[in-house]
């Protein structure tokens, strides 16, 4: 393991690796791990990695697993980077492409993260493991913890989609829906209280409680880089609740950097749902991170970017201001007009959350903050399947007909 050190983002200290070693030993603040780049430029380097199979894992030396034996996986990661020429066109957008997370296990890029902290939980001996999620970072914990023989109990919002329940369930995960009740999200509140009763291990998708699984997000940035010839694009668009992609989007190329493999890092943009937007909020206002407001009664069709407090906002803001990029929200329509684009003009069929992105690279480009000669990467992060009630209200219910070829002449004439 090529891991120096974690240091804590609030007081500044620095710790030695250690077993169960989740939040700063002095005042609880959030761990960011540090690498030895030196050592794994000695490791790693263009050629070596192209002789690797792609997926989360290529990229070993700059994750915190110590033994091999102790990857849990599913085959996550390595997923395509879409040229989207009919989108393109649409939007009258020179280079377009999309990084579809939708083929991941569970179909969103949550597995990327869930590997690496499943993998973490098992290094550390862990029997018990806890999330707090609006779904799919849940399912993905669900999942590689049934792969891993882990325990694990999930807390989800009381609205969550039945199709995610579904899947949760399905994976063997004690599931507990929590109720909304004055400000703050009530998922983290029940699994911070479990973590400190029970000593579960909490691998919840935001990065403050727990410094290991957000690293797997790194691996898309990798990706990114390979896939595009070691170039990075002008821009990624990033749909965003709580800044824990976008944050790890960043050190991703700052990794790749500091290696020396690419000699530049692309401009970032989060994309919050108007709903919820407290990270967006606190951009455009220049809100110091710590003192971001708990958004109240958050309301979106986009259920997996409902983070009412932007848990990760001290790395995610400080890494749009540095990549010179922007923060926006968009409103649900906007959001699912672009679920609508992405699937008919591209095949691509994403949630709402999912689709986010394409929603605020569109209102981006109508305001001139995105020039339409740039190369654009826009990150679809959750399939269709995640909430098939929310797409079915997009289009009409076919029509029922008698095996006729008369009758299908007539609906046939109807539909043109």
């Amino acid at each position: 393991m090529f891991v120096e050190a974690l240091k804590c983002l609030r007081c500044g200290r620095e710790h030695t690796p250690a077993k169960n070693l989740y939040v700063c030993k002095r005042c609880g603040g959030k761990l960011e791990i540090r690498y030895d780049y030196d050592a794994i430029s000695r490791r790693v380097d263009k050629r070596v990695l192209a002789k690797r199979r792609p997926g989360v894992w290529k990229y070993l030396e700059l994750l915190p697993i110590a033994d091999r034996k102790n990857i849990v996986t599913l085959g996550e990661g390595g997923t395509p980077l879409l040229e989207a020429k009919n989108l393109a066109r649409e939007l009258r957008l020179k280079h377009l492409l999309l990084k579809d997370e939708t083929r991941n296990p569970t179909a969103s890029f949550k597995d990327r993260p869930m590997s690496v902290g499943i993998s973490k939980a098992r290094e550390f001996g862990a029997r018990t493991v806890v999330s707090a999620s609006s779904g799919n970072a849940a399912i993905a914990l669900s999942a590689y913890a049934a792969k891993a023989g882990i325990e694990c109990y999930t807390f989800v919002p009381a609205g969550a989609p039945l199709s995610k329940l579904a899947q949760l369930l399905m994976h063997g995960a004690r599931v507990v829906r929590a109720k909304a009740r004055g400000e703050g999200d009530p998922t983290y509140k029940l699994m911070r209280e479990a973590w400190k009763k029970f000593g579960w291990h909490p691998i919840p998708s935001a990065g403050a409680f727990n410094p290991y699984q957000p690293e797997g997000s790194k691996t898309m940035s990798y990706e990114i880089c390979e896939q595009l010839g070691w170039q990075v694009p002008d821009w990624v668009v990033v749909p965003t609740g709580a800044g824990t992609l976008l944050s790890y989007n960043a050190r991703g190329y700052s990794d790749f950097e500091q290696l020396g493999l690419i000699g530049g890092v692309p401009r970032l943009a989060a994309i919050q749902s108007e709903g919820c937007a407290p990270l967006t909020r606190g951009f455009k206002e220049k809100t110091l991170s710590h003192e971001i407001p708990t958004w109240p009664n958050p309301k979106t069709v986009a259920g997996g970017l409902v983070d009412p407090y932007p848990w990760d906002a001290d790395t995610a803001i400080p890494a749009i201001e540095l990549s010179n990029g922007t923060a926006e929200a968009v409103s649900d329509a906007e959001i699912l007009e672009a679920e609508k684009l992405l699937a008919k003009h591209e095949g691509v069929f994403a949630e709402p959350s999912g689709a986010a992105g394409l929603a605020g690279l569109r209102k981006l480009l109508d305001a001139g903050a995105i020039d339409r000669s740039d190369v654009v990467v826009v990150e679809v992060t959750g399939g269709g399947l995640k909430d098939v009630a929310v797409a079915m209200r997009l289009v009409k219910e076919p029509q029922v007909i008698e095996p006729e070829l008369g009758r299908l002449k007539k609906l046939i004439w109807a539909v043109r």
